[in-house]
């Protein structure tokens, strides 16, 4: 005898294998797309990505870690020293907030000593103008803080005298986070120190 429900395994195991079909379909997908997003994120981390004038996108390779470093904390030493030492009356206001911004309590302290001694008020009274000729840094960045010695050269004109000093400043760097545009490099000045100042005899004719 027939009846309309002879079938009704035939349609059971027709809708088991499609849903299992669907089910590993699926897990097929989400493994797929997790070594996907794992494979891109390595791709990323080794690469940067900029976009041409044309509108291509081009991947640049980074260098390694440690010389990017180097490049930074010199980067870094150069911008503060320019900011702290290279002022007359005009621009020493701004100079000395932007070094602020790249160093600690150690500089602020500083900041506050030369303020307090007269130096920034004989730049106003006597119109002195304080430049920056060279800087040298040597820096260890094997270890964090990084221990640094700077060695700046500068010049005072007093307008018909002009004397040249040697400064050594030492101190460390630590991380912080980067901010744009005051701390660009992400390194902070610490444990800062005039360490030792002598006055330069000839030092234009010792250049040449």
């Amino acid at each position: 005898m027939k009846t309309p429900y002879k079938n009704i395994y035939n349609i059971l195991k027709l809708n088991r294998f499609i849903v299992l079909t669907v089910v590993i379909g699926a897990v097929l997908t989400c493994v797929i797309s997790v070594l996907m997003v794992i494979k891109l994120h390595k791709e990323t981390v080794n690469n940067a990505f900029v976009v041409n004038s044309d509108g291509s996108v081009i991947p640049l390779k980074l260098v390694s870690q440690q010389e990017n470093l180097k490049v930074e904390v010199l980067a870094q030493l150069e911008l503060f020293h320019t900011y702290f030492y290279n002022i007359d009356a005009s621009n020493y206001e701004k100079n000395l907030e932007k070094a602020l911004w790249l160093g600690n309590s150690s500089v602020d302290a500083l900041y506050r000593q030369k303020k307090a001694d007269g130096v920034y008020n004989r730049l106003l009274q006597y119109s002195l103008v304080q430049k920056v000729l060279n800087i040298e840094s040597k820096v260890d960045i094997q270890n964090e803080p990084y221990k640094f010695e700077t060695k700046t050269i500068f010049e005072i004109n007093r307008g018909t005298i002009t004397d040249t000093y040697e400064l050594t400043t030492i101190g460390n760097l630590i991380h912080v986070d980067r901010n744009f545009p005051n701390n660009t490099h992400g390194l902070l000045i610490t444990n800062f120190f005039e360490s030792t100042l002598r006055k330069l005899e000839n030092y234009e004719s010792r250049k040449k």
